[in-house]
């Protein structure tokens, strides 16, 4: 099997469990971080595999520029769920 017939493999098993699982999982957390909420260790957890795996595609992502975006867009969120649970956590300690 040559690189891009490996690449194409590889870009479809990830997109099948970021659609199945890592997403819906995300953006779970997210709507408990909109209504205030904190991360529990399950999620810092979740969220560490995320950033991992995120940086394992990078060789991937650049061999294939067309999922760059899409690429963006998961970074973005992971960004987006980052600055949320900060900004539950230096709330629920100010409240205290």
């Amino acid at each position: 099997m040559d690189q891009h017939e490996e690449d194409r493999a590889t870009i479809t098993a990830v997109l099948k469990r970021f659609e199945q699982w890592r997403l819906p999982q995300a953006l779970e957390v997210k709507a408990r971080l909109e209504k205030g909420g904190a991360l529990t260790e399950r999620d810092n957890e979740f969220l560490g595999r995320m950033f991992d795996s995120m940086r394992d595609l990078i060789p991937l992502v650049e061999r294939n520029p067309e999922y760059q975006k899409l690429a963006a867009q998961a970074i973005g969120l992971l960004n987006e769920l980052t600055k949320l649970a900060e900004a539950n956590e230096a709330k629920l300690k100010h409240d205290d």
